[in-house]
């Protein structure tokens, strides 16, 4: 056994782990060297989610060689931010750190991460300088960050990356959350806006390819609007109103027509179906809507777990 010993860790790295086998030894001796010289007591806390490939084996081998790695492997598949909950839940740290396992955030940025939260700060999320993403996945966080904007009352210019850092404390209350879907950058602005930014260099994909693909980046999109607001809803309802009130207005106006020029003939049938089509897509829009709440209300009423821890190291 090597490095630091657990008992009285000030600081908790927390890394859900998915594909990354080849990765994770690079990982833990990227993070050895990052915290070599800052004199900080820490553990390595890597989250197993179901790697299809031999993640867990290679999880427990590290354990095994140094004694600031911990493991912990999920019985089920439950996605980043749910296998981020599980490793939350674990900490011991005084400073949380939450990092992705490709090494496209530089550990070496951990320590001033760590001065920011002992600053006083509550929360320090990264903001990356130059961003190694395909297009799309920009496109899309852009997207994303517009909409967390109005959603969850996200400070303007506030970047929610994966990489951050937060109190214990601050962990502490994000994981009382015991709905099945978590967003944990929902449940962060939900617990305080004492956030500062920290700009790092985002680093090429160590190896492999990302897990994110349009498919899941969708259902977290879905899982932020409909799990952490109720603006869809307010949305959905104003979007009901105005179409009642232009039909009526419509209406109106046709009756009035008619009245005054009894010669003309009816509307085509053309007009009258795009009418149709339109209100109904609107409602079905709507309905779908509700039944997502509905449903994810369903789930955690009959307690739907958002993990289940199968192992430890």
């Amino acid at each position: 056994m090597t490095d630091h010993t657990a008992q009285g860790v000030p600081v908790s790295i927390v890394v859900p782990v998915y594909r990354s086998e080849a990765i994770l030894p690079h990982l833990v001796t990227k993070v050895r060297e990052a915290m070599a010289g800052s004199g900080l007591r820490y553990e390595l806390i890597l989250v197993n989610d179901v790697s299809p490939d031999g993640s867990w084996e290679a999880i427990k081998r590290l354990a095994a060689e140094h004694d600031f790695v911990r493991g912990i492997c999920l019985s089920k598949n439950v996605g980043q931010h749910n296998a981020t909950m599980a490793g939350l839940g674990q900490v011991r740290g005084e400073v949380v750190i939450v990092m992705d396992d490709d090494l496209q955030h530089p550990p070496q940025a951990i320590v001033d991460l760590v001065k920011s939260i002992r600053s006083g700060h509550d929360v320090c999320y990264t903001r990356y300088a130059h961003r190694q993403h395909a297009a799309w996945k920009k496109v899309g966080s852009w997207f994303n960050d517009r909409v967390a904007t109005v959603l969850l009352d996200k400070p303007a210019g506030l970047y929610l990356s994966s990489f951050k850092a937060m109190h214990r404390r601050v962990a502490d209350e994000v994981v009382k959350y015991d709905g099945p879907y978590a967003y944990v950058d929902g449940l962060i602005l939900d617990v305080t806006r004492n956030i500062d930014v920290l700009t790092i260099e985002h680093q090429a994909r160590f190896a492999g390819e990302g897990n994110y693909n349009l498919r899941r980046s969708l259902s977290l999109w879905l899982k932020m609007a409909t799990s952490f607001s109720i603006v869809p809803l307010r949305i959905a309802t104003v979007l009901g109103l105005s179409i009642t009130a232009l039909s009526l207005i419509v209406g109106i106006v046709i009756i009035v027509r008619k009245l005054s020029h009894p010669e003309l003939l009816a509307s085509g049938w053309a007009s009258l179906i795009a009418t149709v089509l339109f209100v109904g897509g609107i409602q079905t829009f709507c309905l779908g809507l509700l039944g997502e709440y509905l449903g994810r209300a369903y789930l955690k009423i009959n307690k739907k777990p958002q993990f289940v821890i199968r192992e430890r190291t």
